[in-house]
């Protein structure tokens, strides 16, 4: 099965240069994010004929004319044209009353029987807003469902919070009972 890589080139820029949250991608303080993170979040969208390898990335970056993105050891980034309002920093902070979380219809039991668990990253990704939420929550399901978090329930329940950027916040898990 064949890959269109202009498609995944642009997909990959568009990640890590403007929607790092709309993947749940955590860009470290230069612009990295793991290998594996990015290869989950692009996999998670079953867009492509096939999963999306390194070897994938590394044919995008070595065939392209321009140098748009490069790997050092197990992280990539993209080398320029960032838009991101500022990168992902792991500081602790109060979050608004209510966040929200877009996820599958697959996943809701496993959640409200379990609470929201990072999986293949490194915190759990939380939106402001419903809009925020919906759109992320669409790379894995065409209807999402939109859960509320109970960020006082969550932080008496043992959850630290930690500011991601003006639209997305970061925690180590939700108990469920802080879900709706």
């Amino acid at each position: 099965m064949s890959i269109n890589y202009t498609e995944l080139s642009k997909e990959i820029s568009y990640a890590l240069r403007h929607a790092p949250w709309e993947y749940e991608l955590e860009l470290d303080a230069e612009g990295f994010v793991p290998i594996k993170q990015l290869l989950s979040a692009l996999n998670e969208s079953g867009q492509y004929e096939r999963n999306i390898v390194q070897a994938d990335l590394e044919h995008i970056i070595e065939t392209s004319e321009k140098k748009r993105h490069e790997i050092v050891g197990d992280k990539i980034r993209a080398l320029y044209g960032h838009s991101v309002p500022q990168m992902i920093q792991k500081i602790p902070g109060i979050p608004p009353a209510i966040l929200y979380h877009g996820t599958t219809h697959k996943a809701i039991a496993t959640i409200m029987s379990e609470g929201l668990k990072p999986m293949q990253r490194q915190y759990v990704h939380l939106s402001v807003d419903t809009d925020m939420a919906t759109q992320v929550g669409k790379r894995r399901d065409s209807e999402p469902i939109i859960l509320q978090i109970d960020t006082a329930k969550a932080i008496i329940s043992g959850t630290k919070f930690y500011i991601g950027n003006d639209k997305v916040w970061l925690c180590d898990f939700v108990k469920a009972e802080a879900i709706k």
